[in-house]
């Protein structure tokens, strides 16, 4: 497949930044509550932006680009559906008001941007060069997925490192500060529970990014492919978060079906020498799991126990 020229980098960064800008100078320039009507138009606006990007790209590079564009966005975004739900375990565990939420989303996401540039483009050097990580990658993501479909739950992100060193060495006070990262009191500059709640939502990111991103790596090697779906389903994340957040619990069957999602292209990555799986068949698969998690969770709301529900340990 040819590679784009440097001005699509330019272009396309440029847009995503004139995005962020105006989403936060204009359609969020105030704390508020965002509405359901609201999440749902700029989830839809988002969703839109995505698949003329992938047209745009199915018609510059070939078809099948603009199939593994769509792949990997569709990976992305369904695996950033189960993020959604860290998302909102940590702002219950702080006690975050609603109408400050958008704000860390804001900020944690752009974060996220850029840690996400990094990583990919560490990937497509080391699988360039060591191609022998195909397999490394393959047999982690059939391990997480294992893991997922079993129901582990480790993920604590207020247990890591560097969220205890910032709680011990930062001095902060137990408020959100009117949406405000830093505070000063009594003539001295201290850090809000804004901070510390972003600190988890960027170390929640990073280690669902250890998953996602070698989950598109065996999707397509493009750096521009894996580069802009990635971007563009981060892009949406917090719009889908206020339009999921009411009724994220009914979805009782997507982490199987992420399950499900990891394991096909950790497959995919270990047989890649024996079986070369077509794109369109990859979406395929990718779609019917996705479709089949979410019909069963319609069909059958509610828990067969009374599962009282996970939450941060405090």
């Amino acid at each position: 497949m040819a590679t784009v020229p440097e001005s699509w980098w330019l272009y396309f960064n440029g847009a995503v930044l004139l995005m962020l800008i105006l989403d936060l100078a204009v359609v969020h320039r105030q704390n508020k509550d965002v509405t359901m009507k609201d999440a749902l138009f700029w989830t839809a606006v988002w969703v839109s932006l995505a698949l003329g990007l992938n047209l745009f790209l199915a018609h510059r590079l070939g078809q099948e680009a603009g199939m593994q564009f769509l792949t990997g966005y569709l990976i992305e975004k369904s695996l950033s559906v189960d993020n959604l739900f860290v998302f909102l375990l940590i702002f219950r565990y702080f006690k975050v008001p609603s109408e400050y939420q958008h704000k860390i989303l804001f900020w944690g996401i752009l974060g996220a941007l850029a840690m996400r540039a990094a990583m990919i483009f560490a990937g497509v050097s080391l699988l360039d060069n060591f191609e022998w990580l195909t397999y490394l990658f393959g047999a982690m993501l059939i391990y997480t997925a294992w893991k997922m479909f079993q129901g582990s739950d480790s993920l604590d992100p207020t247990k890591s490192r560097p969220f205890q060193w910032i709680q011990r060495h930062l001095p902060f006070v137990d408020k959100c500060a009117q949406g405000h990262f830093f505070v000063k009191k009594d003539g001295r500059w201290m850090a809000s529970r804004m901070l510390l709640v972003l600190v988890c939502v960027e170390i929640s990111d990073i280690l669902f990014a250890v998953d996602s991103i070698p989950a598109i790596l065996a999707v397509t090697r493009h750096p521009f492919l894996i580069y802009s779906s990635n971007v563009m389903a981060l892009l949406g994340l917090r719009s889908l978060y206020f339009a999921l957040a009411g009724g994220l619990e009914s979805f009782r069957f997507l982490d199987e079906g992420l399950a499900g999602v990891l394991g096909f292209v950790g497959l995919k990555m270990l047989l890649s020498d024996l079986l070369e799986i077509p794109t369109p068949i990859s979406l395929a698969v990718v779609v019917c799991i996705l479709g089949v998690a979410i019909g069963l969770s319609l069909q059958y709301p509610e828990k067969a126990d009374s599962e009282s529900e996970p939450n941060l340990p405090g």
